[in-house]
């Protein structure tokens, strides 16, 4: 019991140590008297940031209204909400190519959803999600021009290019294995399941693969109980279900367009909203614990061209962070204890 504390500790004090590192280093880099007084605090900032406080609520109540319509009746709001937090802390407390979908399955268990049914319910989520990159990220390269949703950070050192090139490449090699990943589980849930099955279990006989042999074939099983589980589901539920998903995803991007509202209205409301559908999909490889140190840079960075002054684009960075991040650590840390303690609410059932 103590290691594993120890452990979550760890996964804890790491994100904060990187995310305080990064956030110390832009501040000598970029930020000095002059930055600081050039903001200004004024009624229209005060209305932004409570603005971008509602979205975080938005983003958190699409998320809790979707597990609350897919469990059918099964998970109250408060148990919908609890599970949407506990997720969102798992997320920033592992690397963003874990996220807390990974534990997803566990934190419905927890809730009182039986194993199996909250493995088909986690596996139906992580296919709407994906399911908006592949549908929107189209749509919104094809409403921007190029050259401006990738951004042109003159201001950015020499390296400018090289950063651009480096997002360009990250954002395509991602988005690529996002509609790979998506079109399996369309067959595997939707379309196909026996033959996307059979293709899995022939795949996990391959000798190479023969040490994730059990895990591939479980995950081909999961996802046939996961086929038989949606069949039949009205389209107003799947509309439900999706709907929650937009506003969650939406949501979490407005977060940004009301920051910049406060405190850079002369930005474009479109471009800064488009900018983040890449911001998040190469955020979905970072190797951090909820990608401490990297987002920071990385926001800085890819929106100073339209901000004009590193120094104000590191601080909106830090501000941004709080709103999408640090949040969420708040909160999982306080759920914890009644989560995991003595008085859990149910038994897990199997």
């Amino acid at each position: 019991m103590t290691k594993d504390l120890t452990k979550t500790l760890w996964r804890i004090v790491l994100p904060l140590v990187l995310g305080v590192a990064v956030a110390i280093w832009l501040f000598r880099r970029d930020i000095d008297a002059d930055t600081l007084r050039s903001i200004t605090f004024d009624s229209r900032t005060l209305v932004g940031l409570c603005l971008a406080f509602i979205f975080v609520v938005g983003r958190d109540f699409g998320l809790a209204w979707r597990f609350h319509t897919i469990a059918a009746g099964d998970l109250t709001w408060k148990r919908a909400w609890r599970t949407d937090i506990m997720c969102a802390f798992t997320s920033a407390i592992t690397p963003s190519v874990v996220g807390g979908s990974a534990l997803a399955i566990f934190y419905l268990n927890r809730e009182g959803i039986k194993l199996g049914r909250a493995t088909s319910l986690t596996l139906t989520t992580l296919f709407l999600d994906e399911l908006f990159f592949v549908i929107f990220c189209p749509i919104i390269l094809l409403i921007l021009p190029w050259d401006d949703l990738f951004g042109m950070p003159g201001i950015s050192s020499g390296g400018s290019e090289l950063f651009l090139g480096g997002v360009k490449l990250v954002f395509w090699l991602v988005y690529a294995g996002i509609c790979i990943w998506t079109s399996i589980l369309y067959f595997a849930i939707i379309g196909k399941p026996e033959a996307t099955r059979r293709i899995l279990s022939r795949i996990a006989a391959w000798r190479w693969l023969k040490r994730w042999r059990h895990n591939i074939e479980g995950m081909a099983d999961n996802m046939v109980a996961t086929s038989n589980w949606v069949k039949g589901r009205s389209r107003a539920w799947w509309a439900q279900v999706f709907g929650g998903t937009v506003l969650s995803w939406f949501s979490r991007y407005f977060v940004v367009n009301a920051l910049f509202w406060a405190f850079v209205p002369s930005a474009s409301g479109l471009l800064v909203f488009g900018r983040q559908f890449v911001v998040w999909v190469v955020l979905m490889v970072s190797p951090t614990p909820g990608g401490s140190g990297i987002s920071e840079w990385l926001f800085a960075n890819y929106y100073g061209d339209l901000i004009g002054d590193l120094g104000v684009a590191a601080i909106l960075a830090l501000v941004w962070r709080l709103f999408s991040y640090y949040i969420y650590l708040i909160a999982g840390v306080a759920l914890l204890p009644g989560y995991f303690g003595k008085n859990a609410r149910n038994n897990s059932p199997s």
